[in-house]
């Protein structure tokens, strides 16, 4: 690849399809991002038409072999699609690597979001350093996770989906569910105490890094948390998907 190419990380959401190349030495995008609106009917064909493109819109930017790396929100194994949440249920068990690999004519990792935005924020942003085990949880509609063991995703942990007093965690601990049932961020605290309490005593991880859209406001929630270990706020942001997902494909 040469220099001035880069790896293109592509996020697919329930409501938006994002892409930009980016700078792995500093972990940052090289072009400004492109969002394009999540086609209504989010069959793989639709939605591989987007990552189309914006594959396309990025080719001077990338190259014509530059690997890509494209998040799904879904349990992925060996780029096989084994869930779906906010897409379109036709993408259970659908190769997304091997479609996606077919359609732009090069090689793409496909990896699911939390495990993309954890693999940006351990190369890039607040877990970069740590050696030990490394929680990442996405605040958002659901809960997403991602779990690095001393600098190594271990794909798919799904947390949660952990069931505590009988309901599974992200109903009651999303943000999702703060905004929804008008929790305060005391209140909300609590149920946040609460799950990552029971994680912590399954796990133990050395650092909980907290994402999703609410991180922004870490300052309202974090404090009033009390867990064995250091919670902090993601540091990339939105981007940490993007970046994760380039970082993936370039070193598959």
């Amino acid at each position: 690849m040469a220099k001035s190419h880069h790896p293109l990380g592509i996020d697919i959401g329930g409501s938006g399809i994002k892409g930009a190349p980016v700078d792995l030495d500093d972990g940052v995008f090289a072009k400004e991002r492109l969002r394009i609106d999540t086609p209504a009917e989010s069959t793989p064909l639709a939605v591989a038409d987007v990552v189309v493109r914006i594959a396309e819109h990025f080719k001077h930017a990338t190259g014509g072999d530059s690997p890509i790396g494209v998040t799904l929100p879904a349990v992925v194994s060996r780029g096989v699609t084994r869930t779906a949440a906010n897409i379109d249920q036709s993408w259970i068990g659908t190769d997304a690597a091997e479609l996606l690999s077919t359609k732009l004519g090069r090689a793409v990792t496909v990896v699911n979001d939390a495990d993309a935005a954890g693999v940006g924020e351990l190369h890039y942003g607040a877990a970069r350093g740590v050696d030990g085990l490394v929680l990442l949880a996405t605040l958002g509609t659901g809960i997403g996770t991602a779990l690095l063991n001393r600098g190594e995703l271990l794909s798919n942990s799904e947390l949660g989906h952990l069931v505590i007093d009988g309901v599974y965690a992200e109903t009651s601990a999303s943000s999702h569910a703060r905004e929804k049932e008008k929790l305060s961020w005391e209140e909300w605290s609590g149920r946040l105490q609460r799950y990552f309490a029971y994680v912590e005593d399954l796990l133990w991880p050395d650092l909980i890094v907290v994402g999703g859209g609410v991180s922004k406001h870490a300052k309202q929630f974090l404090p009033l948390l009390h867990l064995r270990a250091p919670i902090v706020p993601a540091q990339l942001g939105n981007a940490a998907g993007i970046v994760g997902a380039a970082w993936l494909a370039a070193h598959e």
